[in-house]
């Protein structure tokens, strides 16, 4: 026999201790894993570990206007567990077609009490502006569709850090401030110390939803001099891309605006200003959404002059 065939006889014999060297390694390490699950599940059976379950309950819009609009995103957290478990971080992302308005992490969010349940709440802030400038086509006065995802991301003993993916979906409103005119004035009774008139306003609302008018605060100028403003409850609805008519009492000194009284009483077009809010409900909540003109020009009337359509020019 050559002394080249010897080794093979060597290599071979080694090559299987090796190879059962390494299966008796490998059965080691998976009984060891074997054993550590079957007590982990043991623990967890006897103890009664499990996983936390969570759930979107509710979306809010506590406040909104024209810049902002503040929600808040309630989310149901239930631990069966026997042990107090944390909140590590919650992940949120709020899209619109697909499009992201805005995302965020809160940290360290608190601690779900031992075979308790508690309401998380997200409160989430978007900025109109922000979202306009990103996506040119998201125009005011128009509704948006979003959907919310939201990941908790909570650590239970013995089973570990889980991941908890929720999802809702709803419209928010962009809010596009309502058109106003002061169409005419009305004299109910008139002198040079106090007059008493009715103000006839024309309010065109500007949004895809409706507005139901509640109240509003507001004051005129007419000639660039003030005659006054109130605070009254009104309660009215505007139709979505609609119109609708108030009228408001008001009572001011005539002999205040000096020349300008004259235009005013031949019936020529007076300039006015008028700035306030109104107080509205709507489907998203209510709001107080700002109201104003500038450079208007309208009429006073005398109720002599009232047998129809009140209107013509006079000169």
């Amino acid at each position: 026999m050559a002394s080249s065939d010897k080794p093979e006889v060597i290599d071979r014999d080694v090559k299987e201790k090796d190879h059962n060297e390494d299966d008796d390694k490998g059965g080691f390490i998976d009984k060891v894993k074997d054993f550590i699950h079957d007590i982990g599940e043991k623990i967890e059976g006897a103890i009664g570990f499990g996983k936390p379950t969570a759930d979107v309950t509710g979306i809010h819009i506590p406040s909104i206007n024209l810049e902002k609009a503040d929600l808040v995103v309630d989310v149901l957290v239930k631990n069966p567990n026997p042990v107090p478990i944390p909140l590590v971080d919650i992940n949120y992302l709020i899209e619109s077609d697909g499009r992201k308005l805005i995302s965020g992490l809160i940290p360290d969010a608190g601690t779900i009490h031992a075979h308790g349940e508690e309401t998380v709440k997200i409160p989430v802030t978007l900025i109109y502006d922000d979202i306009r400038n990103t996506y040119n086509d998201i125009k005011p006065g128009s509704i948006i569709p979003y959907r919310i995802k939201v990941d908790l991301i909570v650590d239970v003993p013995v089973i570990g850090r889980l991941t908890l993916p929720l999802e809702k979906t709803g419209e928010i409103p962009i809010p596009y401030k309502p058109d106003i005119d002061l169409e005419k004035i009305h004299f109910e009774s008139f002198s040079f110390e106090e007059t008493v008139a009715i103000l006839h306003l024309k309010l065109e609302n500007m949004n895809d939803f409706d507005l139901g008018l509640n109240g509003l605060d507001y004051e005129v100028w007419l000639s660039d001099v003030s005659i006054g403003g109130a605070e009254l409850a009104k309660s009215t609805k505007i139709e979505k891309k609609g119109i609708s008519y108030i009228d408001i009492p008001i009572t001011f000194r005539p002999k205040d605006f000096g020349s300008a009284l004259w235009d005013m009483m031949r019936g020529k077009g007076t300039g006015y200003t008028m700035k306030g809010h109104i107080n509205v409900d709507t489907p998203f909540g209510a709001m107080k959404l700002p109201i104003s003109k500038e450079g208007g020009t309208t009429r006073l009337k005398k109720n002599k002059e009232d047998g129809g359509d009140d209107d013509d020019d006079e000169d």
